[in-house]
């Protein structure tokens, strides 16, 4: 047998060997991910004694009666309604200022334009824990925006909007800067004002990260416990995490009324992720290449 022959099969015994490796090494990753998902779902349809006896064993029935006492216990309608409004009242204003502050940024590159982001990228270390206090003092105490159930939703979306803004815009700049110049001149050849050539022409370019952007930034917003635990005081704007709590006191934790409460808030998030994760490819795709 020709000594090319040899060599031409071992390396195919090979490639064959290390697809096998990955492809073993990739399904032992997705199990990792889908077991703890799996895991709640089996144990929301357990009672208290069975999910404390063995929370890995399947449920002896299927049992709704947990789920149908959370949604009623955690007045799931007005919860629900407050983290919609919250999420998607947020992203929009974070998805909105981010894209056209990025836009301006890479266009009018001058020095103060530079400094500022810089300083905006900057912001990104400062851990959130060190501004909580002086974020109560001022929004709190002086300006007497929280304890008032009309005025506690508004500035939690305006505190998302802020804390938000920087990493996006960092994304949107990087991506900005790889669109080519002829573009804009075109459009403005063609009679289009700055405004109409950012919405009609960078805008539409900018949806793959537009969606990876906004995938980031709601599962930060719908499942964040800390910034509204110090925002929202009624009971009446709270949200699915904060609710939550209810099930987790100080001597004692209803493991069989948190879990399908957990479930509850995580599902939405799924749904979204899975209809929009064929734009979520696309996007990474083309920041890796751009980038």
């Amino acid at each position: 047998m020709p000594r090319a022959t040899k060599v031409s099969r071992i390396s195919k015994g090979h490639g064959r060997l290390y697809k096998g490796v990955v492809q073993l090494l990739l399904l032992l990753a997705v199990v990792a991910y889908i077991f703890p998902f799996l895991l709640l779902v089996l144990n929301s349809f357990k009672t208290g004694g069975e999910i404390q006896s063995n929370p890995f064993s399947l449920p002896t029935r299927i049992d709704f009666s947990n789920i149908v006492a959370v949604i009623g216990l955690m007045n799931f309608a007005r919860t629900f309604t407050n983290s919609l409004v919250v999420s998607a009242a947020s992203l929009a204003l974070i998805l909105a200022t981010s894209a056209m502050c990025a836009y301006w940024l890479v266009r009018r590159a001058n020095r103060f334009n530079r400094t500022f982001f810089s300083v905006l990228v900057a912001s990104m270390i400062v851990p959130f824990q060190s501004l909580m206090i002086p974020l109560i003092y001022i929004y709190g105490g002086k300006l007497g925006l929280i304890q008032t159930a009309a005025t506690e939703i508004p500035l939690l979306i305006f505190l998302y909007g802020g804390f938000g803004a920087p990493m996006s815009v960092f994304i949107y700049h990087g991506f900005i800067k790889s669109i080519p110049l002829g573009l804009e001149e075109a459009s403005r050849i063609d009679g289009c004002t700055p405004i109409q050539t950012f919405f009609l022409i960078v805008l539409p370019m900018l949806k793959p990260t537009t969606v990876s952007i906004f995938i980031l930034n709601a599962l930060w917003i719908w499942n964040d416990y800390l910034l509204p635990s110090l925002v929202l005081t009624k009971p009446e704007v709270f949200t699915m995490p904060i609710q939550m709590k209810m099930f987790n006191g100080t001597y004692f934790t209803d493991m069989a009324k948190l879990i399908p409460a957990m479930l509850l808030t995580i599902l939405p998030l799924v749904f979204v992720y899975l209809f929009a994760q064929k734009s979520i490819i696309e996007g990474v795709t083309q920041g890796s290449v751009k980038g």
